[in-house]
């Protein structure tokens, strides 16, 4: 069946259950070790298979009562799966839901999954997951934006760094899927210590990676300071008010303001700087930029 056809990194079956010479639409991106889909479903279709070895999914539908993902119902707003590596599908999707997934090196999803929340993730799942986790739409977003992206540097004739595209995805997907969230009451001088400490560290960290461009991550914080997430977002608010993710954006743009002040408008276009530090979505980019420094990014360059 050309549905299955066109998703060659997963060996299935799709068996069409009601009438339509159309069964579905789709729109992917592959990157590699990582793939984004979007299936819309025109024609109700079962779908049978083994994920390979190694290869992981996380992935949502459009709520329906008549959705199911092997034994669990997919009916819920609030929920999204992960499907682990061996593990025997059968997945029946009605005309007129949409489903969206990304697919993972599950090595890599769960190593950054235990940094963020140890107590949850430290042991690897064997069976479906249903996640309770932010609305859909959050994740729906992340998909979406990165489905847009390839389309986005092509106008412009930039060319994508594959690596920063998958880091940024994986790491998107893993705050939305992964998160335990933070600890919002009030820090004893002990604890406002201890978290200072936690988050100089992190500083430096961050400060460090980036000037050698490289792009640290939240999970690369937690596994360097030995941390997990929950702690890592309860020092942060006491030690600036943000999130660790808000600050670690927040430094990105600096070095970007810094880069862009030192550099040749001739030699250099303020995208590539962007992605360089890991800003893929420009449009988003040159608000917050606007919005923290007062003037567009084009007109620190050409300063």
């Amino acid at each position: 069946m050309v549905q299955a056809a066109m998703q060659p990194w997963i060996e299935m079956e799709c068996y069409q259950l009601g009438r339509g010479k159309r069964v579905a639409q789709m729109d992917s991106l592959d990157l590699g070790s990582q793939q984004v889909v979007v299936e819309r479903q025109e024609v109700a279709v079962q779908k049978l298979g083994i994920a390979p070895p190694n290869f992981c999914t996380v992935s949502c539908c459009t709520p329906d009562p008549t959705s199911r993902f092997s034994e669990l119902c997919a009916a819920d707003a609030d929920s999204i799966f992960f499907m682990p590596g061996n593990f025997e599908f059968d997945i029946y999707v009605p005309a007129g839901v949409q489903t969206a997934y990304v697919s993972f090196n599950q090595d890599e999803f769960l190593d950054g999954a235990r940094a963020l929340n140890p107590a949850d993730w430290e042991r690897a799942p064997s069976q479906l997951l249903s996640i309770q986790t932010t609305p859909q739409a959050a994740f729906k977003n992340v998909v979406n934006q990165f489905l847009k992206v390839t389309e986005t540097f092509a106008a412009l004739d930039e060319v994508v760094d594959t690596s920063v595209m998958q880091n940024a995805l994986l790491q998107n997907i893993l705050q939305i899927a992964v998160s335990s969230g933070a600890n919002e009451s009030r820090p004893s001088p002990i604890e406002r210590s201890r978290a200072f400490h936690i988050c100089r560290m992190a500083r430096i960290f961050v400060e460090d990676s980036l000037a050698v461009d490289i792009l640290p991550t939240i999970v690369d914080i937690c596994t360097t300071v030995g941390v997990s997430e929950r702690t890592l977002q309860y020092a942060f608010r006491t030690y600036v008010d943000m999130s660790p993710q808000a600050y670690l954006r927040m430094c990105r743009l600096n070095r970007v303001r810094e880069t862009l002040l030192v550099s040749d408008p001739q030699n250099t276009t303020v995208t590539a700087i962007a992605m360089r530090f890991g800003f893929l979505h420009l449009s988003r980019f040159a608000f917050d930029y606007k919005r923290i420094f007062d003037e567009l990014p084009s007109a620190t360059l050409a300063s």
